[in-house]
């Protein structure tokens, strides 16, 4: 398979970036165990915001179908790692996300692939779970969408206040689940259970 030219030439470019980053915190950009990490920084730059080259279209790809089910739909426990845009550090943890059907259901493996869309990308956490929730919302138009998002932040853990327990939990509720304190706390129930 022939390289993208573009993707080739951001390639090198990133490569000549880390190698002036290396040699600006002093370091011996000759030595062997530093050679090739240019490349091996550039390629794992691209990997880790890979989420920019993708697209809601592409990933629902014809998943959507009309069905009639209208109870708690939960996908619960879904990893996902990101970058944080505020020091480039990753952070990482589980996504729960319910949804409620009004005539649509999405192919369930299609909820964590959209998880990693938006995960690939430089974040925060809080609008990272807004995102979720909110493009759930508006491609299935269902009753309602939850979406509770646990992050263990390396910016937090290994400089400044250095609190390696510490653990950041965001919310977005739309729809009945916003609205219905019963059916939030039926989502808040199950995702916390574990079912036998």
């Amino acid at each position: 398979m022939a390289k993208d030219k573009s993707s080739s030439a951001a390639t090198v470019r990133l490569e000549n970036l880390v190698l002036e980053q290396l040699k600006l915190i002093g370091e011996d950009t000759k030595r062997e165990g530093l050679i090739k990490t240019p490349h091996r920084v550039a390629k794992s730059l691209q990997f880790l915001t890979k989420g920019y080259t993708e697209n809601v279209k592409t990933i629902l790809n014809g998943a959507i179908f009309k069905e009639d089910y209208k109870e708690m739909v939960i996908v619960k426990d879904i990893d996902y790692f990101s970058m944080c845009e505020h020091h480039l550090l990753p952070f990482y943890g589980k996504i729960h996300i319910a949804y409620i059907p009004n005539g649509k259901i999405v192919g369930l493996s299609k909820i964590p692939r959209l998880v990693d869309m938006f995960a690939r990308r430089l974040q925060v956490q809080e609008r990272m779970t807004r995102q979720i929730a909110n493009t759930l919302y508006e491609v299935l138009e269902p009753e309602g969408v939850a979406v509770v998002c646990e992050g263990k932040h390396m910016c937090m853990m290994m400089r400044g206040v250095e609190k390696q327990h510490s653990l950041a939990t965001t919310s977005a509720m739309l729809g009945v689940f916003q609205n219905n304190i019963k059916t939030r706390t039926e989502f808040l129930t199950l995702i916390t259970n574990k079912l036998s």
